[in-house]
């Protein structure tokens, strides 16, 4: 059963559905696993149907961790029982999700193992010359990208949620679910969940969005978002906003895009009053289309649009909704 050779994911799920993330690391893996002309194989910490799942989404081996103890999920338990399937299995790269779940597994699986880790990537490939994987991840605010290669092997890596497409399984793939028995007989967690409260949200989330209207310090206030709101909700999208527009007080952090705020992969970004930063198209560079709408004509974000309207955002935005509007209702 082992595969020394393999490339292993840790898919997450999220009462009893597969995350988005998942999704993406099969997607990043498969290039990975394809480069080297291995298997590409997932651990679940959940349940046959997301297995199954997880295999019509591109997987060629899930292995099942089916355990009453390891849901609902804690570091304490979850640690020791990929530990185990990693010792087995020597899988030759191991991806995780930045998330809250592979931030906290990460660092301690490479210390029992004795490897190095790279967080928070951005992308990853195989470099044949060197004969081990290359991670690379935004460095400086966002104005350079630092490549790094994961000492040891299996080689270590945290994938940043957003920034991987998701993996599109070949015609007629197949793949297999292999039930893997772990052994948490000497585990004894210290902490337990009494109980998991939701905080309330909007209907989309920034971050899975399939469009985005942002607004950036050329808005000049609170009140223009309106311009912005109306045009998201004609398009069904969410706004977003740029972190001086967040920093003003003009829309809540939960809104900013950018290195230090939501990554964003949408097929529709509209960009609108907002220079182009590094930092902020960290947060929506992967985006299929880019429209920029500014009235600086110089203004760097022109560079990484795919459509640029230079004007008054106050004429623009009206016109653009009402069209749009009409293109919908005929």
């Amino acid at each position: 059963m082992a595969d020394p050779q393999g490339v292993l994911i840790l898919a997450e799920q999220d009462e009893g559905r597969l995350a988005s993330i998942s999704g993406e690391l099969l997607g990043a893996g498969r290039a990975l696993a394809t480069a080297l002309d291995v298997p590409l194989s997932a651990a679940l910490l959940g349940e046959r149907a997301q297995a199954d799942a997880l295999v019509a989404a591109g997987a060629d081996r899930v292995y099942l961790l089916d355990e009453p103890a390891l849901r609902p999920f804690l570091a304490e338990t979850a640690l020791p029982a990929l530990e185990q399937l990693v010792r087995a299995v020597q899988p030759r790269v191991v991806l995780l999700g930045h998330t809250a779940a592979g931030r906290e597994l990460a660092p301690r699986l490479a210390v029992r193992l004795g490897v190095g880790l790279s967080t928070d990537v951005s992308g990853v490939r195989w470099d044949a010359e060197l004969g081990a994987v290359v991670a690379s991840k935004p460095i400086a605010g966002g104005l350079a990208i630092a490549e790094q290669v994961p000492q040891g092997t299996p080689q270590l890596v945290t994938v940043r949620p957003k920034t991987q497409a998701a993996a599109e399984p070949p015609p007629g793939h197949a793949g297999e679910v292999v039930p893997f028995a772990i052994d948490l007989s000497g585990v004894r967690p210290r902490a337990r969940v009494l109980e998991r409260v939701r905080e309330r949200a909007a209907a989309q989330r920034l971050e899975d969005a399939e469009v985005v209207v942002s607004g950036g310090r050329g808005l000049g206030g609170p009140e223009n978002f309106r311009y912005l709101e109306e045009l998201a909700e004609v398009l069904g999208g969410v706004v977003g906003a740029s972190r001086v527009a967040v920093d003003s007080g003009w829309i809540s952090a939960d809104r900013q895009v950018g290195l230090t705020g939501k990554i964003t992969s949408p097929k529709l970004y509209i960009a609108v009053g907002i220079s182009g930063a590094m930092q902020h198209m960290a947060g929506c560079s992967t985006a299929k289309t880019i429209v920029a709408i500014n009235t600086d004509p110089d203004a760097p974000i022109f560079e990484k649009a795919h459509f640029g309207i230079v004007g008054d955002f106050k004429k623009v935005l009206p016109a653009l909704t009402a069209a749009c509007r009409e293109l919908r209702q005929g």
